[in-house]
């Protein structure tokens, strides 16, 4: 396992962080940790970093106990943090080469320094831009930056905390695809509270609130368990009983005047069955529209309460 992280507890004054989060991560995924503001997505970044400690539990990366040796485990992590603390008034090549030094990269990589700050400029696709000093580029540019200097000693595992905060549209696609790209080769983690991002990058998600993790699913998993919103309105009185006989049925609400709104497992598209049911009852369905549950309101409905 990449990341194996085992019961942690971390309280901040009588306010509980973090309680008893588990959960495991292997090199080629990518994982979206998830939750509202206040969740506890950054507290977990700087444990997972060494940063902070927790009061309990343990946390290994690349099988190195991080409690126990944090700068040993740092030296496998690349970490990004919310707030990218750049030095604006430098060059991005001559703050990549600061960076490299203050690191003591050079045992790290098997190529020479200069060689892997300019692998990673390429990497991130800075080429253009690394003459320029960083005050000089966009937020999408600068996330670039530091990006690249969160993979310059060639970590295992990159630990990201909010990377899309404040980007515009394109620069939101162009971030997304280096973090995929990434995903391909390392363990990637990153928080966020934007359902599309995880949609858009992850192929794992786990959900957190108030310091405990509610879900931890592929995002397979998670589509599976979509459910499917059919709105229909029939020519005459239907009876809540009468919908029982429908496999996959989750619910069913009287919205008046012979509306109903019929929520199933969404397995299968339930609409032809639905037909199926009114030739059956000598019913006619007057108007039928259709709607998958999406992540975003699983999201909402797991963490609004």
């Amino acid at each position: 396992m990449s990341i194996q992280v085992t019961s942690i507890c971390k309280t901040y004054n009588t306010q509980k962080a973090l309680n008893q989060v588990s959960f495991s991560a292997d090199k080629g995924q990518v994982i979206g940790f998830l939750g509202p503001n206040g969740a506890g997505k950054s507290t977990l970044m700087k444990i997972l970093t060494g940063f902070i400690k927790p009061d309990s539990g343990t946390v290994f990366v690349d099988e190195i106990n991080v409690l126990q040796n944090p700068t040993a485990a740092q030296k496998t992590i690349g970490y990004l943090p919310e707030h990218n603390p750049l030095y604006s008034d430098m060059y991005v090549r001559e703050y990549l080469q600061f960076q490299a030094s203050v690191y003591q990269i050079s045992e790290l990589i098997d190529v020479t320094v200069k060689e892997q700050i300019e692998k990673c400029i390429t990497k991130v696709g800075l080429t253009l831009e690394a003459d320029k000093k960083i005050n000089q580029l966009s937020k999408g540019y600068q996330q670039r930056v530091g990006l690249a200097a969160a993979i310059l000693h060639n970590p295992k595992v990159l630990i990201l905390d909010e990377p899309t905060t404040g980007l515009d549209p394109n620069q939101l696609l162009e971030i997304r695809t280096l973090i995929q790209t990434l995903g391909k080769e390392k363990t990637v983690l990153f928080s966020t509270h934007i359902m599309q991002e995880v949609e858009a990058v992850c192929d794992r998600v786990i959900i957190i609130k108030k310091g405990v993790v509610l879900i931890d699913k592929t995002l397979v998993e998670l589509q599976k368990n979509h459910q499917q919103i059919i709105k229909v309105i029939f020519n005459g009185k239907v009876n809540a009983s009468q919908f029982q006989q429908l496999e996959l049925l989750v619910s069913s609400k009287d919205l008046g005047n012979n509306t109903w709104e019929l929520t199933f497992e969404n397995e299968e598209d339930m609409r032809p069955k639905l037909f199926d049911f009114a030739q059956e009852k000598n019913i006619t369905i007057l108007e039928l529209s259709s709607e998958n549950k999406t992540l975003e309101s699983l999201f909402t409905e797991l963490t609004s309460h």
